[in-house]
């Protein structure tokens, strides 16, 4: 099929390019611009059931790091049994300062990606065949807070196995 877009051109240069010329159809411009089209129609009608689905994915990671990081909190208790520096202590303390802090963020990451899902699960009763503009910003928004926070997690991690191996 042969299309013709109508070629809007938002760079410096070409900006005296009248706005009503179209470009040549399948010029290497008009399959970018289309395909930018696309990606942002398919972002914008973003399917319930593939964004209900990354919030379970989300929530099964969290579980994991929850469940890991109660764990590493044994081994540091383990680790307290041991005469240990006044910089180790520093440090204990500090881990479990830390691994609080980050249950707490993962409990309350948790629940509002439960509250999120619930929301898109009442969309989809509601025979909506995609999601609304409010949920899937709020999706992105959680996406964000989520690849924050594993972030953090990931970083503790990496930070407790090293004080673990000095530790041993």
């Amino acid at each position: 099929m042969i299309f013709s877009l109508p070629y809007i051109c938002y760079e410096p240069a070409c900006q005296s390019t009248p706005e009503s010329e179209t470009m040549p159809a399948g010029s290497e411009k008009e399959v970018l611009y289309f395909s930018q089209f696309l990606k942002l129609k398919t972002m914008v009608q973003a399917d319930i059931s593939q964004l209900s689905a990354e919030c379970n994915t989300w929530r099964e990671q969290l579980r994991h790091y929850r469940e890991e990081f109660h764990h590493d909190e044994n081994k540091l208790r383990k680790v307290t049994w041991h005469s240990l520096s006044k910089d180790q202590l520093k440090d204990v303390e500090h881990f479990h300062n830390q691994f609080h802090i980050q249950l707490i963020n993962i409990h309350d990451l948790k629940h509002a990606i439960r509250t999120h899902d619930l929301k898109l699960v009442h969309e989809k009763h509601d025979n909506v065949a995609s999601a609304s503009e409010e949920a899937t910003t709020r999706h992105g928004e959680l996406q964000e807070q989520f690849q924050t926070l594993e972030k953090t997690l990931l970083e503790l991690r990496n930070e407790f196995s090293d004080f673990m191996n000095q530790a041993s």
